[in-house]
């Protein structure tokens, strides 16, 4: 039998294995301890009301045969890609219209999803450090090309560092395809309105697609800061965008997502243009069978008045507790970014520690876990990330720990 021998290429990070080891190890240890898990990016918060109340009623409809559905449209529903039109892009002046979104049951899958409809030799650019999914989904696929002495044949790093707060530059290379993720995980940092632009120029310019991550666009709360990037002129010409309900509305174990991907970007095949909408809509057509119609139904209760207000609650919990995170460490004298217009907070270990150095030195002395950055690529070697989805009980327990910190 053959295989696909890219799963040999892709780089092994036992990251959360080994977070889960060192944990179960100090656990063993200290049978008594509380240890505050703020590393992972799991929601503890409930689903909002609008979305049980809808929920049950879409249940009931199953119920009988006049309201009973069975497979619905892969897109998705007309109910919710219109409610997602018109409040997410319309509202906020952006072009979109409903048959240019795809409902899905999740941004990951999508992200990785994606680079079905990319042929082999794309010179590739993804964020160091950055969410792991971009680069280790291109390997897979074969999109990476062969192993060098400092990454992948066909992968670009776009190093994100402490001078530049943590924000991809604009290489001086052609790049066919570039992943932008803000606000930024793992490092909570967010891109103005001026610095999307240029992106969006240099797509323009280069023929470039843009895949844009915004997962987390429900945190920001500072002005200048795209919610999406369809606000910047041109941009439907060369951006997709990929969006989630997950850390928006706790959608994290009921999954639901969509991707925006514009009728106005094209390709060229042979010498002949081609719709990247249509490749996206066959694909989605051949490989998947839809979100299912119940979880549908919940998120776009979301859109009404009510489920607009019980989602910002609970962000506004969620970014309070990242706060409280960021200032913990702030008056500790520690260098940190983030939790601002995101839940991540990411920080600087200190006096030169190591990020495996500093996840063990939280752990025994404050039973604190968080993320060693280097996780998340190579530039996040020496950082460190926790995040705002903790209990705000815990979150301020962890706080307080935080303050006795002596090193």
């Amino acid at each position: 039998m053959l295989v696909n021998d890219n799963f040999s290429k892709v780089k092994e990070t036992y990251l959360f294995s080994e977070i889960a080891k060192r944990v179960n190890t100090f656990k063993s240890n200290n049978p008594t301890a509380d240890v505050i898990r703020l590393g992972i990016g799991d929601v503890t918060q409930p689903l909002p009301d609008v979305c049980i109340r809808a929920m049950h009623e879409a249940v009931d409809e199953m119920t009988h045969v006049d309201t009973f559905r069975g497979y619905g449209p892969e897109q998705g529903y007309d109910f919710l890609r219109q409610a997602i039109a018109d409040c997410d892009y319309k509202a906020r002046g952006c072009d979109i219209d409903a048959d240019e979104i795809f409902v899905s049951d999740g941004a990951k899958s999508d992200t990785a999803n994606f680079t079905d409809l990319f042929g082999k030799g794309n010179i590739i650019g993804i964020s160091n450090p950055v969410y792991p999914v971009y680069l280790d989904s291109n390997i897979l696929a074969g999109n990476g090309g062969e192993l060098t002495s400092n990454g992948y044949e066909y992968i670009r790093f776009l190093d994100c560092v402490a001078k530049n707060d943590f924000k991809p530059q604009i290489p001086k290379e052609k790049l066919d395809i570039v992943y932008l993720c803000s606000p930024n995980n793992p490092t909570g940092t967010a891109l103005t309105y001026d610095e999307l632009k240029a992106w969006v120029d240099y797509a323009l310019e280069n023929k470039c697609l843009i895949l844009f991550d915004a997962a987390y666009e429900s945190f920001i709360r500072e002005d200048g800061i795209p919610h999406s990037i369809y606000e910047i002129p041109n941009a439907r010409k060369v951006a997709v965008e990929f969006r989630s309900f997950s850390k928006t509305a706790g959608f994290t174990g009921i999954r639901c997502a969509y991707t925006v991907v514009p009728k106005s970007i094209e390709v060229t095949v042979s010498e002949k243009p081609l719709s990247l909408h249509g490749m996206w809509l066959r694909r989605q057509t051949t490989k998947f069978n839809g979100a299912s119609y119940i979880v549908q139904r919940a998120a776009a209760a979301l859109y009404s008045e009510a489920g607009r207000l019980q989602i910002k609650k609970t962000i506004d919990l969620y970014l309070e507790n990242a706060k409280i995170i960021r200032e913990a460490f702030k008056s500790k004298g520690f260098k940190v970014w983030g939790g601002v217009n995101s839940p991540y907070v990411w920080l600087k270990a200190p006096n030169g520690l190591s990020s495996w150095e500093f996840f063990d030195y939280l752990l025994n002395n404050c039973h604190i876990v968080g993320t060693p950055g280097s996780g998340f690529g190579t530039m996040g070697e020496g950082y460190f990330r926790l995040t705002g989805f903790g209990s705000p009980a815990k979150t301020k327990e962890a706080a307080a720990r935080i303050s006795g910190i002596n090193i």
